[in-house]
């Protein structure tokens, strides 16, 4: 019996899956991190911070989201600040690997994409209670 083998795109999914798992657990990690710091015993040797990724709600708006994305993926965007959260627009059609890499992206700080046809959107919340 022979087992299928995934396709390049399936492995590709089940990569950047994988990279959220990662960067979930290192966001915690750095969380635990600066909770124990704050209750460290006097004179105990401190652990180096873990490096986090940035949220949507330590951004001071759009500015700062821009900085998430690369260059290339940032030229295809466009960026409206809205009262309580950020809505990311394409400009173009972005294809199924850009679209990924730009979701993967949104997903990490906290936002959703919003299907709605010609209207679809990302929506980065400017803060998360």
């Amino acid at each position: 019996m022979s087992e299928k083998k995934p396709t390049p795109d399936e492995l590709l999914e089940r990569i950047n899956e994988l990279l959220n798992v990662l960067k979930m657990i290192s966001r915690d990690l750095g969380e635990v991190t600066k909770s124990l710091e704050t209750i460290a015993v006097p004179g105990a040797p401190t652990a180096p911070a873990a490096s986090t990724p940035a949220r949507a709600e330590d951004t001071g708006g759009f500015a700062d989201l821009k900085t998430l994305f690369p260059k290339d993926l940032v030229e295809m965007l466009t960026f409206e600040e809205e009262k309580d959260h950020v809505v990311i627009r394409t400009r173009k059609y972005l294809g199924k690997d850009n679209f990924s890499k730009i979701a993967s992206i949104i997903r990490e700080v906290g936002g959703e994409y919003i299907s709605a046809g010609k209207q679809s959107h990302f929506k980065i919340p400017k803060e998360t209670t």
